[in-house]
């Protein structure tokens, strides 16, 4: 069996954010066979502008997000929500990575998402917009499990550690059913 590679996405720039913490967690108890690289150039992005996403004016930071996800066997995202919906540097993540839509780097690329929040939803609505947002890039989207993980700041220890056994599993199945996917897509 081959080993696969994951880039994993958090669509929250802070710190000490649990978005990111989410996908510490899902790196740890990854089945054996799978490794979650986490992208930390989130911040970097410069604002999508069609008129630079050509290749003489592409900026580097977007050429490399691009490069990252064809390299990877597939994508899982941990998003935040902001206002019901996902945040500005994610979506405009997605905006660099969706162009051109012809061969574009998420074009059937397996994807799973995750999220974390303080309250009682979780991030039920931020995940509901991005499963939009990539029916429209054609990603191929893990619909079971989701993990919406509510009072996250309930569920992680001071060091950021997951600790509730119940996420965990949760996690721990979300990863191996992207697995499943990338696995029955290159048969």
């Amino acid at each position: 069996m081959t080993d696969l590679n994951i880039l994993g996405i958090s669509g929250s720039l802070r710190t000490g954010s649990l978005n990111t913490a989410l996908l510490r967690a899902a790196q740890k108890h990854a089945p054996a066979g799978v490794t979650i690289e986490l992208y930390d150039g989130l911040a970097e992005l410069p604002y999508y502008n069609g008129d630079l996403d050509t290749e003489e004016n592409l900026p580097e930071q977007a050429r490399e997000l691009r490069e990252r996800i064809h390299a990877a066997d597939g994508l899982l995202i941990a998003t935040p929500e902001y206002n019901y919906s996902i945040p500005g540097g994610l979506k405009n993540a997605i905006d660099w990575a969706s162009r051109p839509s012809a061969t574009s780097s998420l074009l059937h690329r397996p994807v799973a998402i995750m999220g974390a929040a303080p309250t009682n939803f979780g991030t039920v609505r931020a995940q509901l917009a991005l499963r939009q947002v990539f029916v429209w890039t054609r990603s191929d989207l893990v619909v079971k499990p989701e993990v919406m993980v509510f009072r996250a700041h309930e569920r992680f220890d001071e060091a950021g550690n997951l600790v509730d056994e119940g996420t965990i599993t949760l996690v721990t199945e979300l990863v191996d059913a992207l697995a499943a996917k990338i696995r029955n897509a290159t048969k």
